[in-house]
């Protein structure tokens, strides 16, 4: 009788462990990702003055509070990132994303320039709006999947670049330390 009731308790659980929800952002607890199921290790609120400028899920395999080791990592991981504030358009995202690839290259982007320009033209291609999603997937021996409201809009190869890009949110000089330290638990 007590596993019957435990297992009917536990149904009643189950749509609560599908998703967090975030700053009115769901996001769910598992992405399938190609043939990798990801699931949501940590997310947070990326905050610009008082604005609450977007949400940032970041998905691994098998959680992990080391910044370092994710950053390094060459297996498939990803984030997704979702637009909270009508101040965001393409213009200052791209614009702080170039910001977010120095902070985490120590000012030494050239080596990879023409991939970021690549990868910020995800953003500036058309108008950003308050609610986009963008999927940003990494995949060994592929690279960097960037998806806007689920349509495929860029593949920028390369590890060296995945680590780039990952060192924006946990590099040792994040855009936003508060957001950091969420990532990885703390």
């Amino acid at each position: 009788m007590r596993l019957i009731l435990a297992f009917i308790l536990s149904l009643c659980f189950l749509p609560c462990m599908s998703q967090v929800t975030l700053n009115g952002v769901k996001l769910p607890a598992k992405i399938k990702h190609e043939d990798t199921e990801l699931s949501l290790s940590n997310a947070g609120i990326r905050k610009k003055y008082w604005f609450k400028v977007y949400t940032l899920g970041l998905y691994l395999e098998q959680k992990n509070t080391n910044a370092s080791q994710i950053v390094n990592a060459g297996q498939p991981m990803g984030f997704r990132l979702v637009v909270t504030s009508s101040m965001v358009d393409s213009d200052n995202f791209s614009e702080s994303t170039r910001e977010g690839f120095k902070r985490s290259l120590k000012g030494k982007t050239a080596p990879l320039q023409s991939k970021i320009d690549a990868f910020i033209n995800t953003f500036s291609k058309n108008e950003i709006n308050e609610g986009d999603v963008f999927d940003l997937w990494y995949t060994p021996n592929v690279g960097l999947r960037s998806y806007r409201n689920g349509t495929l809009v860029s593949t920028i190869e390369g590890h060296d670049f995945k680590k780039a890009l990952f060192g924006i949110w946990l590099g040792d000089d994040p855009v936003d330390e508060d957001l950091h330290d969420t990532l990885i638990g703390k």
